[in-house]
């Protein structure tokens, strides 16, 4: 059967031929005549970058999957490793789990039992990343601290797969750190602010992509924006439509919801914005959820039930796939 996924989705490809241009620029040129304005573009073509690997651990923008990793191989977001996103993310997108405080990696609610233990202090970082400004802030390194002290606690336990995601990258950052020493102009230290930076913007739209609902498919939602947040999110903002269907390319994802917008909004049950601004004016300074998850534990219903058989199908189809590559590191 012939595969319905073209040679070369082109759209990807130049944007991200596209974002490696704006990444050398910032870090030569830009720099150079203006650091503001190099840092500035530094972390936009970052957060795109970070944007486009999500594209290509969901299949794009070739159909050879090693082909579609190869072209962002290069450690460009630093922090984290592209092998851990595409594991972690895949692990994500098993629906039924969304918003799980152990079995969603994404998720930011916390196991009622284990906040009433946390310490005051805690507390307060968390409520305070509970808002817009403070996950902007403060989100991108508490993400780095927990990828890295349960990424650790994995490898000390033998995780094969772990150990390999990290030593993939090291070379992918030596890549970065060569191009800076030997061509660029911005020092190390500016573009790890970029970095940080860039991360902090993905956490605008990650910030309510989900929320707690008794029904797996009423947790995603849908964000009406076609402004510039938009294009740097790849349309991730109509993410009920992306977990929906994850194999579609990002410059889908608009049409597939205007062609079927009141069956997302009903299967989501109206979890809904019109747009950025609106969020920045609600959630800027204000929580928009607890952090302990509101209804946990959260049974499944028996559709949910047979869903979650049918993903944990197709994650396999996936690491079968991988395997084929050539990629695959089992865990011990």
């Amino acid at each position: 059967m012939k595969s319905a996924h073209p040679p070369v989705e082109w759209p990807t490809l130049l944007l991200l031929v596209a974002t490696y241009l704006l990444w050398m620029l910032a870090t030569t040129v830009l720099w150079g005549v203006m650091p503001a304005l190099g840092l500035i573009a530094a972390t936009l073509a970052i957060a795109q970058f970070s944007s486009l690997q999500h594209e290509v651990l969901h299949g794009h923008p070739f159909r050879s999957q090693r082909l579609s990793e190869a072209t962002v191989f290069p450690g460009l977001t630093v922090f984290v490793p592209y092998l851990r996103f595409k594991d972690l993310h895949i692990q994500h997108h098993f629906d039924p789990n969304l918003t799980d405080p152990y079995d969603d990696p994404e998720s930011n609610f916390h196991d009622p039992a284990e906040w009433a233990r946390r310490s005051a202090l805690s507390k307060l970082i968390y409520r305070v990343n509970n808002t817009l400004a403070g996950r902007m802030a403060f989100g991108p390194a508490l993400s780095i601290w927990a990828l890295l002290r349960d990424d650790a606690r994995a490898i000390r336990a033998g995780n094969r797969r772990v150990a390999f995601g990290w030593l993939l990258h090291v070379p992918g950052v030596a890549l970065v750190l060569g191009w800076l020493w030997a061509v660029g102009s911005m020092p190390v230290w500016a573009y790890l602010l970029a970095a940080y930076l860039g991360w902090s913007l993905l956490k605008i739209r990650t910030f309510l992509e989900h929320r707690a609902h008794e029904a797996a498919r009423g947790r995603s939602v849908v964000v009406e924006s076609r402004g510039p947040l938009s294009l740097l999110f790849l349309n991730n903002n109509f993410h009920a439509v992306h977990h929906s269907q994850p194999s579609a390319a990002w410059y889908r994802l608009p049409a597939l919801y205007r062609a079927n917008r009141e069956h997302y909004l009903r299967r989501n049950d109206g979890y809904v914005f019109r747009n950025y601004a609106e969020i920045f004016r609600l959630f800027l300074f204000r929580a928009k959820d607890p952090v302990p998850h509101p209804i946990w534990p959260v049974r499944r219903t028996d559709s949910e039930a047979a869903s979650a058989d049918a993903a944990e199908r197709r994650n396999i189809g996936g690491i079968v796939e991988e395997r084929n590559a050539g990629l695959f590191v089992p865990a011990e």
